[in-house]
This record gives C-alpha cells, sequence and structure tokens, in this order.
C-alpha cells in the first residue's frame, strides 16, 4: 500500500460490531446535535431489536453540509491523482476487511453472507475504478479560426446530497460516493432508516484511507431527514436510489432550486426466453434475475417470457431448481435464500401472491412464510415463488412486487414478445435469451431499458453505466458516464485577433 503500514494499522479503526453513535460528521462518528427521536432498526433474520438510532433534525443536516462546504475548496483543490490516490487505499481497506464488513451487511439486510460477500466486493472495484480514474477527468482544448482557442473545463458541482436504500446499502452508497470524490466533490449522506450501518463504516474507511474530515458524512433518519437534505440550499446535486414515489418527491425538492439529480427507482424488466435458448442456463438466469436477495432487487426480470414451445420443459426445470433453494440462517454458508427485510414488506409480497391466485394464475411452487426454529424465529422468511397462467394486466405483473415472485408468460412471436415487453412504465433492465446472434442484437436494442442482457442477468460492473429509461429514472451510475453527473462543465473562449462585431462598429 501506498503508506507502507500493514494492514492491521492501516485497518485500526473499521468497526466490526454493530454500535453507535450513528452519524458521521467532520471525520468522526457523532450524535445529532438536534434528534425528534429515535429510529428502532429490527435485525430481519430474527425479527429482534438490532439497535436504536437516533433521527438527525435540521441543525443536524445544517451542521454536515456546513462541514462538507467548508471542506469543498479543500478537497476540490487536491489533484486528481492526490484524491485518486485516497480512493485506491480506501478500496484495499475494504478488501482487508471484507468478512467484517460482509457480517456487518448481514446483520442489515438478511441476505446469505456469499451474497453480501459479492455485495462488498464490488464496492472496492468502484473506489479502485474512479481513483484510478480521477487523474483522467480533464477538459479539452478546442482550436478555433485563426489561432483562436476555446478550454472547456471539467469542474465538480460542489455539496452532493445522496439518500440510499437497504437493499444493497453499502453498494449503492459507494456507487455514488467514488465518482463524486473523484470529480472533486464532497458528500453528505442518508441511508436507509431499515440498514443504517455500513454507511458509517464507509466513513471509518475513508477516514483511514486519508480522505480529508469532513469530505464525508452521514446523517442517518427517517423521510424528514432526507427531506431536509433534499430541500438544503447548500446541496448542489441529489442522488438518489429507491422507489417512484419518493424519487418524484426527491426531483421535485430538487427542482426549487433548479439542482441536478439523479434518480435510479423501481423496475418491472421483462426477460425474453427464445426457442434456441439454452434453457438451463436461462433457468439459471430466471434464478439470478428473480431469487437474489429475496428478490428485493430493483432491476429484476419479473416477467419472465418464455415461447410456448419450451414453457413446459423451462417451468419443469425452473420449479425443480427453486425448490432447491435452501431457506435459513444468513450466516450459514449454504443458505440461498435469507431473510425478508421486515415483517410489512414480507406482508406486501405476499399479497401479490394473493392477488395472482385471485386473478386466475396458478402458483407453481412457493409464495409462503417458513416459519424457522430458534433465534430466526422472529424473521419473515418466504420461500420463492414461480406464477403460471399469469396475463399481462394482473397486479403482479404491473407493478413492482421486490420480492421473490417470478410471473412466467408465454408468448409466440418475436414482435409479440418485444410489444409486451415495452408495455410498462418502467424502463430498468431486460434481457434475452436466444443462440441467434442476429436475434439477440435486433431484441435487446428493442426493448426500453437503460441496461439489456444477452444471455446472462443482474451483472453490474463498475466499468458500464446503469440507469433507466421512463420511470425507472434518470441520470447514470458507473462507469465514464457517471463523470458527467457529478460535474459542469465550463467554456472558456480565447479570442487571438481583433473583435470581429460586423456592421455594429464602423472604424
Amino acid at each position: 500500500m501506498a503508506s507502507g503500514l500493514s494492514s492491521r494499522v492501516i485497518s485500526r479503526n473499521i468497526t466490526r460490531t454493530i454500535r453507535g453513535p450513528w452519524n458521521f460528521v467532520a471525520g468522526k462518528r457523532c450524535l445529532p446535535v438536534d434528534s425528534s427521536g429515535s429510529m428502532k432498526v429490527i435485525e430481519p433474520a430474527s425479527g429482534e431489536l438490532l439497535c436504536g438510532v437516533p433521527i438527525s433534525g435540521t441543525e443536524e443536516v445544517n451542521r454536515a453540509v456546513g462541514v462538507a462546504k467548508g471542506v469543498f475548496a479543500t478537497w476540490s483543490k487536491l489533484s486528481g491523482r492526490e484524491g485518486g490516490e485516497k480512493l485506491l487505499r480506501a478500496g484495499q481497506i475494504i478488501r482487508e476487511n471484507l468478512e467484517d464488513i460482509s457480517r456487518l451487511e448481514v446483520q442489515d439486510t438478511g441476505k446469505p453472507i456469499w451474497e453480501a460477500r459479492l455485495d462488498i466486493t464490488s464496492c472496492p472495484d468502484a473506489l479502485e475504478y474512479y481513483g484510478g480514474l480521477a487523474p483522467c477527468i480533464v477538459g479539452q482544448h478546442v482550436p478555433l479560426p485563426g489561432g483562436s482557442f476555446a478550454m472547456v473545463q471539467k469542474e465538480p458541482l460542489g455539496v452532493i446530497g445522496g439518500v440510499g436504500a437497504w437493499n444493497f446499502p453499502m453498494q449503492t452508497c459507494i456507487w455514488k460516493v467514488a465518482p463524486a470524490l473523484a470529480c472533486g466533490n464532497t458528500f453528505v449522506y442518508k441511508p436507509s432508516q431499515f440498514t443504517p450501518v455500513t454507511a458509517v463504516t464507509l466513513g471509518e474507511v475513508l477516514a483511514d484511507a486519508g480522505v480529508p474530515d469532513g469530505v464525508y458524512n452521514v446523517v442517518q433518519g427517517e423521510g424528514q431527514t432526507g427531506a431536509y437534505l433534499c430541500e438544503h440550499p447548500d446541496v448542489a446535486k441529489l442522488s438518489f436510489t429507491g422507489s417512484v414515489p419518493t424519487g418524484t418527491k426527491v426531483m421535485t425538492a430538487g427542482a426549487q432550486d433548479i439542482k441536478s439529480v439523479t434518480l435510479e427507482l423501481g423496475g418491472k424488466s421483462p426477460l425474453i426466453i427464445f426457442p434456441d435458448a439454452d434453457v438451463k442456463n436461462a433457468v439459471k438466469a430466471t434464478l439470478m434475475a428473480n431469487f437474489l436477495s429475496q428478490g428485493q432487487v430493483c432491476s429484476n426480470g419479473t416477467r419472465v417470457f418464455v415461447h410456448r414451445s419450451i414453457a413446459a420443459e423451462f417451468l419443469k426445470q425452473l420449479v425443480t431448481a427453486t425448490e432447491k433453494l435452501k431457506i435459513g440462517d444468513p450466516f450459514a454458508e449454504d443458505t440461498t435464500v435469507g431473510a425478508t427485510i421486515h415483517e410489512d414488506h414480507a406482508r406486501k409480497v405476499l399479497s401479490y401472491v394473493d392477488s395472482a391466485r385471485q386473478e386466475g394464475a396458478t402458483v407453481l411452487c412457493g409464495g409462503e412464510r417458513v416459519l424457522l426454529k430458534g433465534k430466526l424465529a422472529g424473521g419473515w422468511y418466504l420461500s420463492p415463488a414461480v406464477l403460471t397462467d399469469c396475463r399481462d394486466d394482473m397486479k403482479v405483473v404491473q407493478e413492482e412486487v421486490f420480492g421473490s415472485v417470478a410471473s412466467v408468460l408465454e408468448f409466440d412471436t418475436e414482435e409479440e414478445a418485444v410489444k409486451r415487453a415495452n408495455d410498462t412504465k418502467f424502463g430498468l433492465a431486460g434481457a434475452v435469451f436466444t443462440k441467434d446472434i442476429q436475434r439477440g442484437h435486433r431484441v435487446a436494442n428493442a426493448i426500453e431499458a437503460g441496461t439489456v442482457w444477452i444471455n446472462t442477468y443482474n451483472l453490474y460492473p463498475t466499468e458500464v453505466p446503469f440507469g433507466g429509461y421512463k420511470q425507472s429514472g434518470i441520470g447514470r451510475e458507473n462507469g465514464l458516464t457517471a463523470v458527467d453527473y457529478f460535474t459542469q462543465t465550463r467554456t472558456i473562449y480565447v479570442e487571438m485577433g481583433d473583435v470581429d462585431c460586423g456592421l455594429l462598429y464602423q472604424d
């Protein structure tokens, strides 16, 4: 590592257990200077109280934004290489503490430990990508007639306000923070009230990596705390991951001061499987597209369109694979399905299965609460559901379930599949399974979505942009494209000759 310090010394401050204080402002954990009460955070795996977290009010949001604004002048003046080195170091610290941070993520979310490891591994990927990219965030020199020229500069925006989701708490945070800091911005982040833990852990990581105090700050709270942050006049940009209704509120708040806004919202993505597809791979992708993180993934391919000629075989293999999934303790290495985030959400998911039955769908497997024993008895564990006999107008097919419910629909022609796939207000993702390369590209380009996979599903390499069409959001995260959403452009025109004002001036 650049500092020459050992992993033990570098990681001396990284918290390995759930503890407070819960905010992170000016480089340290702290309690809010004001609080309107406390949030009860429930451990999904057990249904028991994990911790109590004070809710930040206006004074605390003002303090965090003020600290971030105060350090912006210093941070934004560092060279890309200097700032980038600190992000690279932060990525290395996470890799050295991967198991500890992954276990914190399991306690926070209820997802299986093997999934949490994959999620946390993606975090240093992003920090290292943008840390390496930071020195390359440069402008342009544009030659113009007569020896004149223009300089086009990329400049940071200022203080970024971020509001995150509970399904991938640390990943969604770092997808915002890494490019923002690489571009020279500072950050104030509000995690979901359901998963407050690892956003503060990231603060400790960045502090140990040498990022100056106040560059990254965390304020905890519920919706009102997020509203204070979004409405703050000193916040230059808002970046939000979550539901469409909340995204609408964030966009409305940003409009008051004409803030830049990036929104990564919901989805109801199509997965189209043609008769020449490799059925085994299509089944594996359907599991990836519906049952990862208990189905709580915005890009999930929950509308599974299968060609009628292979539907019976596909369903047979899918149900067999789904019934083999092991529901259990998220910390057990062989668990494939963990706990739903909380009781209210679990009941909502089950209500979609009930409504599907009432509208004529057939539940081939799953769709029930699974009661575990001992310390896990209070958790909400749901068996992954496969529905068939579905129609496009069903509630379960039209609305985002955000749970382990796969709706299988049959089709006859390519044109029909594409038309039905696009018949949605969402446009986050989609996929096509076929061995015909021409059809694969043709259909991928016809699907109205920000990300389309061919013969795979739910992969998110940091190098490529991610975001949605239609009500799935605006703007993009990841890849080179994210730089455009965390910078503003200044053009300086240099005239090397006399001013030419046409007929306005007669000598």
